[in-house]
């Protein structure tokens, strides 16, 4: 029986850089819809609700943007609300910017690109990113976190899996019941863990040189754990 006593440092099969392009589109889809299925874009839209106040509008860089489907969501809650936003998602996989541009309607004010978080030419009010700090090793996770810290002028967002025996043991059944891609399967429910507990982040915080008192260890639904810091 698999121990989730700590995080798993099994490498994840999607993140292998010889994985086969129409098979990443593949899963990355399939990942669109559990994303869907799973509320997963709610966590990033409470935050942003209670972040942004009565600004007019903001700037926000998403951190592996995958499919895009979350920037989808955040032009959609900010065009329901009137704001002027410019979203930008960047992403390692070069696979990912033609498949979230694709499936992104022109209309949108997102901007998709290739490339490393911490080379992009400008700053943005928030940095967000969702499902990818377990992919991250502890180095990664470190780096990440401090680079939010520096450059998001008015906060930043963390949204990630709750490693726990219930959803690690329930995602694969739920992945059969959608059908999705075998890897989707497998990848999902080693995500979960790889995956980091809400009362480990603040070690984590304080591993990587911040002040876990000045952010904020939400749990949210279902089997999520948001770490949000207001700037």
């Amino acid at each position: 029986m698999t121990s989730l006593a700590i995080r798993s440092r099994q490498e994840e099969q999607m993140d292998a850089p010889d994985l086969d392009p129409h098979i990443y589109g593949e899963v990355l889809r399939d990942l669109g819809r559990v994303n869907r299925w799973t509320f997963t874009a709610h966590a990033a839209l409470a935050y942003l609700s209670r972040a942004v106040g009565d600004a007019p509008g903001f700037t926000l860089l998403d951190v592996g943007f995958g499919y895009g489907d979350l920037l989808r969501t955040v032009a959609a809650w900010a065009a329901r609300r009137k704001l002027d936003v410019r979203l930008v998602g960047v992403d390692l996989n070069p696979g990912s910017r033609a498949l979230a541009r694709a499936a992104t309607p022109s209309s949108l004010p997102i901007e998709y690109r290739t490339g490393d978080y911490a080379t992009q030419p400008e700053r943005f009010d928030f940095i967000v990113s969702s499902q990818v700090a377990h992919h991250m090793s502890d180095a990664q996770l470190d780096r990440f976190l401090r680079f939010m810290e520096h450059d998001a002028r008015r906060g930043w967002l963390i949204c990630d899996l709750n490693r726990n025996r219930f959803s690690y043991h329930g995602f694969p059944l739920l992945a059969r019941f959608m059908g999705v891609h075998r890897i989707v399967r497998e990848d999902g429910q080693l995500s979960i863990a790889r995956s980091i507990r809400p009362g480990e982040w603040p070690g984590v915080l304080a591993r990587a040189g911040l002040d876990p008192a000045k952010a904020r260890v939400v749990r949210r639904f279902p089997f999520r754990v948001a770490v949000e810091r207001v700037l």
